[in-house]
């Protein structure tokens, strides 16, 4: 997201001077929405109303799974939120997820406090806070989505969280924009790692794969002393168990998803693989690599520049290790820690283990990680008294609640990309068929993870800028149809 200056002065359309894109403001959210009695507790947000004329649409999104710190030029025609505002002349919200950041019921992120962090209240915040908030604007008592158009937007999780809170809650808000949605819960998620194999540079691909797949054979069938020294060539040699060494081998795959379109060389993903391909006298590999040994020395080289940047213990178990589970990476409970919070919501409802691939498919992340190592550090270590045992998410439910890959949401629009590691759990995924409609629309580009909510990048790649387009078009004919339905209410006209 481009940075944008909290100084910069923002008006609105009279030309009356408003607070800056950074004010907070809070609502009295519900601890729990099944037992009102036990209280309120003050969830934060961002907000303006710089297009707003009456009649506008209420244009909303929540970050998902992090602190919404920093996050106001999402209120801007900088993302597709603030476009979707100007041409609509509405106002834009973007509300903290409970349990991120210092949004959070309770005061630390304890097994007992996380008793009401589940998708169903995350849910019905969204549903509350439309219905109820105080909009800090003229008319702002009276702008709630039962009288009012509201957009709901999100990306991600939160892309799941829109569609899932339109299907559960039919009429609470009118339209809505899903980017990178990720609406089927999968416990063995190794498709993740498919548009990455397929997508990188060849000699980056075929070197890595041939490492791991070294890595996996002596792992698996060598020595004792065989598997020390694989250990020590790859620059891991103390850590102590072999799986928590597979797991540090994903690393260098997980940069892929923070990419832009109008990234490539220069990119952390591309410096990884300009590590393994690139040698000291600038010559680059041909399609198949420089084969085994080299890709061995060049990623244990790379990785000593990476541990010495995110490292904070120069104890590789510190590090990479997942079996001391006194580390205060497990037991910390103190608020704002975006991790603990994701990994709760995973190990319950939606798993989402990013795994090697199973025997019979080529794979760039090792087979040792399963989703067992997964439930193990990331559901046993961090919350023993809830997960005594590895314990797998309970997807079926979430599927059938909220209809998975076949959610059916009138005056929905999903966005999704052809490089994004998440596809296989969107609506556009290879393992379902699903049809665009024009009350569903579903346009795929060639963008990144949610690359389509920023503006820029639709500058950059053209097949963003339609997918954008099929966004703006789509909002256009649902709010046609919704001052067509409601007569009553003042339809400022489209300011595109």
């Amino acid at each position: 997201m481009p940075d944008l200056d909290s100084d910069t002065e923002v008006f609105a359309m009279d030309g009356t001077k408003l607070a800056s894109l950074d004010t907070i403001y809070t609502f009295d959210q519900l601890i729990d929405h099944t037992n009102p009695s036990l209280g309120t507790f003050k969830q934060r947000y961002y907000f303006t109303y710089q297009n707003y004329l009456p009649g506008g649409p209420i244009v909303f999104m929540t970050p998902g799974e992090n602190s919404m710190d920093g996050m106001y030029s999402y209120l801007t025609n900088a993302s597709m939120l603030g476009q979707i505002a100007q041409q609509h002349n509405g106002a834009t919200v973007v509300l903290e997820h409970r349990f991120y950041g210092q949004s959070n019921p309770y005061p630390d992120l304890s097994v007992k406090s996380y008793r009401v962090h589940t998708i169903d209240q995350a849910i019905s915040d969204l549903v509350h806070f439309s219905q109820t908030v105080k909009l800090p604007m003229p008319g702002g008592n009276n702008l709630g989505s039962d009288n009012n158009p509201w957009i709901l937007v999100g990306g991600s999780y939160s892309g799941a969280l829109t569609a899932w809170t339109m299907q559960s809650n039919p009429g609470v808000f009118w339209a809505g924009y899903a980017s990178s949605a990720v609406v089927q819960a999968i416990n063995d998620g190794w498709m993740y790692f498919e548009p990455i194999r397929t997508q990188m540079p060849k000699n980056c691909s075929a070197d890595w794969q041939a490492l791991i797949a070294h890595f996996d054979s002596i792992a698996t069938n060598g020595t004792q002393e065989q598997q020390q020294a694989i250990k020590m060539q790859l620059g891991l040699p103390n850590v102590t168990h072999l799986d928590d060494v597979a797991s540090a081998l994903r690393t260098p795959m997980f940069l892929w998803q923070d990419m832009d379109p109008d990234e490539g060389a220069g990119s952390d993903f591309y410096n990884f693989c300009d590590a393994l391909e690139v040698d000291a006298d600038g010559k680059v590999a041909g399609p198949r690599g420089f084969g085994l040994d080299a890709t061995i020395q060049n990623f244990a080289s790379w990785l000593a520049t990476w541990s010495e940047e995110n490292c904070a213990s120069e104890d590789q178990d510190d590090c990479f290790g997942s079996y001391d589970t006194t580390n205060p990476s497990y037991t910390n409970v103190t608020i704002d820690q975006a991790d603990r919070s994701w990994s709760w919501t995973c190990c319950n409802f939606v798993g989402w283990w990013e795994v090697g691939a199973p025997a019979h498919q080529p794979t760039v992340v090792s087979r040792l990680v399963t989703s067992a190592y997964d439930e193990r550090t990331q559901c046993h270590n961090n919350f023993p008294d809830a997960f005594p045992a590895v314990h797998s998410a309970n997807t079926t439910s979430v599927n059938n609640a909220y209809g998975g890959w076949h959610i059916n949401v009138d005056r929905l629009v999903f966005l999704n990309g052809n490089r994004d590691p998440w596809k296989y759990a969107t609506v556009s995924s290879d393992y379902v068929q699903r049809p665009s409609s024009a009350n569903q629309p579903i346009a795929v580009s060639d963008g990144f993870h949610c690359s389509d909510l920023i503006t820029d990048n639709g500058v950059v790649d053209s097949t963003i800028y339609q997918a954008q387009q099929t966004v703006l078009n789509s909002m256009q004919q649902w709010m046609d149809e919704y001052y067509e339905a409601h007569p009553q209410s003042p339809n400022p006209g489209s300011a595109a």
